[in-house]
C-alpha cells in the first residue's frame, strides 16, 4: 500500500504523492485506504500538501480496476481530506476528474500547475455525482457549477483560476516548490488557532451573518483565543511587520 501514496517531510509540511501514474492516479480500493492512512499519518504536520505522479493528479475512480464489487464500497477518500485536523492544499498537476476533482475540492484550496484540468464527469460515465455536487457550487456559483456538471466538459488552469476554482496557476516545473511555500506559511502559524479557525469556517459556511458571528464568538471563546495579551500582540505585530518588508523585497 506504501507505493500508492508516496509521502515525505519537508520540514514542518508533509508532501503526500497519489502514485499510480499507469492508471493516471485513478482510485481503486487500494489507493482510497492509503489516502486514510496517509493522512491519518501527517496529522502533526503543520500543513500537507496533496498532488499526484505525473501526467495527472486524479483521473476519479478506476472503473477497470475498483478492487471491490460495487462503487459503494470503496472508502470515501475525500472525507479523509475533507476531516483532515490539519489544513491540506490540493496541488493539481494535471487532470483532476470526477472523483480527482472532488479529492481536489476537499482540500483548503487548490494551486494548479499550468497543465491541470478539471472536469465533473459523473454524468457522463453513468455515475450519480458525489460531494462536487455540494463543494463545487460553493466554490465557483451556481450557474458555473451546473455548466461542468451537466456537460461534463473541461476547464482549463486559467479559467480555473478566474472562476475561484484554483487560487494560483504556476509553470509545471514551480507547482510544488510554489505550494510547499505556502504550505510553509501554513504551517508557522498556531496550530491551535489554525484548528480552531478551520472548524470555525466549516460551521459558519452556509449561517446567515448574525448567526454566523454568533457562532464565531462561541468558536473564540471556547478555544481559549480571547485572552492574547498586548505584549505578545506587540511582539506579533513586529514579526508580520518584518515579513511584510522581506515580501516586498525591501
Amino acid at each position: 500500500m506504501d507505493d500508492v501514496v508516496l509521502s515525505e517531510r519537508r520540514g514542518a509540511v508533509a508532501l503526500l504523492t497519489l502514485n499510480r501514474p499507469q492508471a493516471r492516479n485513478a482510485i481503486n480500493v487500494e489507493l482510497a485506504k492509503a489516502i486514510f492512512a496517509t493522512i491519518d499519518a501527517a496529522q502533526d504536520a503543520g500543513c500537507i500538501v496533496l498532488t499526484g505522479a505525473d501526467p495527472a493528479f486524479c483521473a476519479g475512480l478506476d472503473l477497470r480496476n475498483l478492487g471491490v464489487d460495487k462503487l459503494a464500497d470503496i472508502p470515501w477518500f475525500n472525507e479523509a481530506v475533507r476531516n483532515s485536523g490539519v489544513p491540506v492544499i490540493a496541488a493539481v498537476n494535471g487532470a483532476a476528474v470526477a472523483g480527482g476533482l472532488e479529492l481536489a475540492l476537499a482540500a483548503d484550496f487548490i494551486v494548479a500547475s499550468e497543465n491541470a484540468r478539471f472536469a465533473d464527469t459523473h454524468l457522463r460515465v453513468g455515475v450519480y455525482p458525489g460531494p462536487v455536487a455540494v463543494d463545487l457550487p460553493r466554490r465557483v456559483g451556481m450557474a458555473k457549477a451546473r455548466e461542468m456538471s451537466l456537460t461534463g466538459n473541461f476547464v482549463d488552469a486559467r479559467t480555473a483560476e478566474r472562476i475561484g476554482l484554483a487560487n494560483h496557476v504556476v509553470p509545471h516545473a514551480e507547482l510544488i516548490p510554489f505550494t510547499l511555500t505556502l504550505a510553509e506559511a501554513i504551517a508557522e502559524q498556531d496550530r491551535k488557532k489554525v484548528a480552531t479557525l478551520r472548524r470555525d469556517w466549516r460551521a459558519n459556511a452556509t449561517l446567515p451573518m448574525d448567526q454566523a458571528l454568533t457562532a464565531h464568538l462561541g468558536f473564540s471563546v471556547q478555544g481559549g483565543h480571547s485572552g492574547s495579551s498586548s505584549a505578545n500582540l506587540t511582539q506579533s505585530r513586529d514579526s508580520v511587520l518584518e515579513r511584510s518588508r522581506q515580501q516586498r523585497g525591501a
